[in-house]
């Protein structure tokens, strides 16, 4: 596996992935609309924070990940459906924690409610931080030991 950086030529790719990923969540709380998937995630499309996965020279998925003053902000993480349950979602999120963990930073993220997501981000340390009717946020703090260490590891 491995990361390609993005540009704005990638949009309708990314938004098709996005969509494939979380049609079954949506599905499941009487949301799904593929068009406002593709304009939510082209409302913040910001392809300097964002990294296509790719898998035998396939694109399978994209995360992005922006840097605020004191955290990580997970914006979006999606593997296509046939990718899913393979140990990818956990391989990219450990690049990303493995990050913060240098930078001695919180991840934050959201996860649509009664989404799979949130059983898996629970499974890798993230803690609930709150919610609103749709959504569950979630924080995971850095991990003290390695938090600005020398020997940390480095980005991905």
């Amino acid at each position: 596996m491995r990361y390609e950086a993005v540009d704005e030529a990638a949009f309708e790719a990314l938004a098709d992935i996005r969509v494939a990923a979380m049609r079954d969540s949506l599905v499941r709380v009487g949301r799904f609309d593929p068009q406002r998937a593709r304009q939510r995630l082209r409302a913040g499309y910001s392809p300097e924070d964002t990294w296509a996965i790719v898998l035998d020279d396939i694109r399978v998925g994209f995360y992005t990940l922006r840097r605020e003053a004191d955290a990580l902000k997970l914006d979006h993480l999606y593997i296509l459906p046939a990718h899913q349950a393979k140990g990818l979602g956990a391989e990219v999120l450990r690049r990303i924690l493995r990050r913060a963990d240098r930078d001695g930073l919180p991840v934050r993220l959201g996860a649509l409610r009664d989404s799979d997501a949130n059983r898996f981000y629970q499974r890798h340390g993230f803690e609930r931080a709150g919610e609103d009717s749709w959504d569950i946020y979630y924080e995971r703090k850095p991990l003290p030991y390695l938090a600005n260490c020398p020997g940390a590891p480095e980005q991905g």
